[in-house]
């Protein structure tokens, strides 16, 4: 059995088609075929469903195809470590970023890239669950999501700072009235993130708290398009304070605090709990424990408890 017959296996997984995951991995589809039959031989069952076309794993495909990418990862983090000076890091590392945190991936690639500036960086948006998800399965060295509701699990983390929410509209929306209450938000045409997201799970719970329920008229999965719709019409949206405050937006958009809302929750870095760390892992947590990154993100969010 060679390494790269588990990478075309992990490889037709991904894409759940032969053809296209010969051409990911830069052979033809006689070469793949041959080493999918080769890996199936080794373990003496079949792998993989197929009628004339790649239907999908087998159960036993299903539980090789973990190991696999536990043996890639640990693969690729063996060959990393013969570079042992933070100079000589190379490779990607690969970020998984929930979109209310986005606003502070610039920080997090700035003292990184200070430590290992032969490295490249992947930032990706996707739900916590994504997250997760990414982390199990070794495609992601980290992540950095909400750290105290729904939290992650087999996972080490370091807190940033503390979430905290602003209702925001076009400007003269709310005319004088402030702060808003979450009943007046229950009334307003809502543009906010889909259910899919833990920040809506999180500003539903707060609202069912004050005794309202959100029922958007728009939903979507960036602020980029929340952003975009409160500012072409009179959509309202609850946002987190880093937003408008990095992009300094209030010169476009009328912001206004929620009446009574304590709610906050903690946003840190994720990285799954597996010994050894895979090299990039222990370098993105390592950069993290020793530069003043927290400090900086406390310019434009409040510091975490």
């Amino acid at each position: 059995m060679l390494i790269r017959h588990l990478y075309y296996f992990i490889a037709l997984s991904r894409e759940g088609h032969f053809a296209k995951a010969a051409e990911f991995c830069n052979v033809t589809q006689p070469t793949l075929s041959s080493a999918l039959r080769k890996l199936e031989d080794d373990f003496g069952v079949r792998l993989v469903e197929r009628d004339k076309h790649f239907v999908g794993l087998t159960p036993e495909g299903e539980r090789v195809l973990a190991w696999a990418q536990q043996i890639m990862s640990d693969f690729e983090s063996l060959k990393d470590d013969i570079s042992i000076r933070a100079e000589d890091l190379k490779g990607t590392l690969r970020l998984g970023v929930i979109p209310a945190a986005m606003p502070i991936t610039g920080f997090v690639t700035e003292h990184f890239l200070k430590v290992h500036p032969a490295a490249c960086v992947e930032i990706e948006s996707m739900s916590s669950r994504l997250i997760q998800s990414g982390l199990d399965s070794l495609e992601l060295h980290g992540g950095i999501t909400y750290l105290e509701n729904e939290p992650l699990k087999r996972v080490n983390h370091l807190p940033l700072y503390r979430e905290r929410y602003v209702a925001i509209s076009k400007r003269g929306h709310f005319g004088a009235e402030k702060p808003i209450s979450w009943q007046r938000l229950e009334k307003e045409p809502l543009c906010l993130l889909g259910p899919e997201m833990q920040n809506r799970r999180i500003l539903d719970e707060a609202a069912k708290r004050h005794g309202a329920v959100l029922n958007p008229q728009v939903t979507a999965n960036s602020y980029l398009t929340v952003f975009a719709h409160v500012l072409r019409g009179g959509w309202v949206s609850i946002v987190p304070t880093t937003l408008p405050e990095l992009y300094e937006l209030e010169s476009q958009f009328e912001l206004r605090q929620i009446a009574d809302e304590t709610t906050s929750h903690a946003i840190g870095l994720v990285v799954p709990d597996r010994q050894p760390m895979a090299k990039m892992t222990h370098a993105l947590f390592s950069a993290f424990l020793e530069s003043n990154i927290a400090q900086d993100i406390s310019r434009i969010c409040p510091p975490s408890d």
